[in-house]
């Protein structure tokens, strides 16, 4: 999902406290993505990300920041005025800001549902309900022919670090060990799909929790209805073939991957 260049509802505060989020937008809509695609719920995006996928659809969010920092306590505020019982807690990616754990964890103690998306780099012992996980393959890697989404200028740079980080075997097993979770990877090509069993494999090796074929989400990369026609009959026929679960971009069908859907 795209974001907006004002967080939604959201009058950036003159003062926060150490404890504060970078906050892109707060706005409630559809979930998109996932085993709860369609479900009625509130988005909280945060601001910063530590990769650089080229087909990332939230760059001004990820690696341009837009908006301002908030308390915990004004985005759980506002988070209150849109009603409804699940809230998303998305990026960039969430989980490398210590005040995301005060944050669900603050939802979580008010009733709501959560999910966190996240690479999958990092991990944090807080009130998460859905660990909606998407590990980055080698194909998300920019390079001087398909350089990041918003044109990063230091390409090599960001190539080499993408590359470096973009799987950490100990946060992905204490995720999927601590939390309901699916795995949910972006699928380019069919060559893709070597990478994500040898992931699966390597997972299910290192951790102690139970990985379903059914827990892992094929979903088809594009951002606009154009470039999801191109990946979406692949994307599905690799599912049916391996077992795994398809999962839609409802937000892109729906309404062309607009700000605040």
């Amino acid at each position: 999902m795209p974001v907006n260049t004002d967080a939604s509802g959201l009058d950036a505060p003159e003062e926060v406290d150490e404890s504060a989020l970078p906050i892109n937008e707060v706005f409630h809509s559809l979930q998109g993505e996932g085993r709860l695609a369609g479900v009625p719920s509130t988005f909280v995006r945060t601001s910063g990300c530590n990769l650089r996928c080229w087909f990332c659809d939230s760059y001004h969010t990820s690696w341009e920041p837009t908006h301002g920092w908030f308390d915990v306590a004004d985005v759980v505020e506002q988070v209150e005025t849109h009603g409804g019982d699940h809230v998303v807690v998305t990026g960039g990616e969430p989980m490398i800001h210590d005040a995301v754990a005060d944050l669900l964890s603050e939802l979580s103690s008010r009733g709501y549902h959560t999910t966190v998306e996240t690479n999958g780099t990092v991990f944090r012992d807080t009130a998460v309900d859905l660990a909606s996980i998407s590990p980055k393959l080698a194909t998300s890697t920019p390079t001087a022919e398909r350089p990041p989404a918003g044109g990063d200028a230091d390409v090599g740079v960001w190539g080499d670090r993408h590359e470096r980080d973009r799987l950490d075997y100990d946060a992905l097993a204490s995720l999927v060990e601590a939390y309901d979770f699916q795995l949910k990877f972006v699928v380019t090509s069919r060559e893709d799909l070597a990478e994500i069993e040898s992931l699966v494999d390597e997972l299910r090796a290192v951790s102690s929790a139970r990985i379903r074929d059914a827990d892992v989400l094929l979903m088809p990369e594009g951002t606009t209805p154009e470039r999801l026609a191109k990946t979406r009959g692949l994307t599905a026929e690799l599912a049916l073939e391996h077992g795994y679960r398809y999962t839609p971009r409802l937000h892109v069908d729906l309404w062309n991957d607009a700000p605040g859907t």
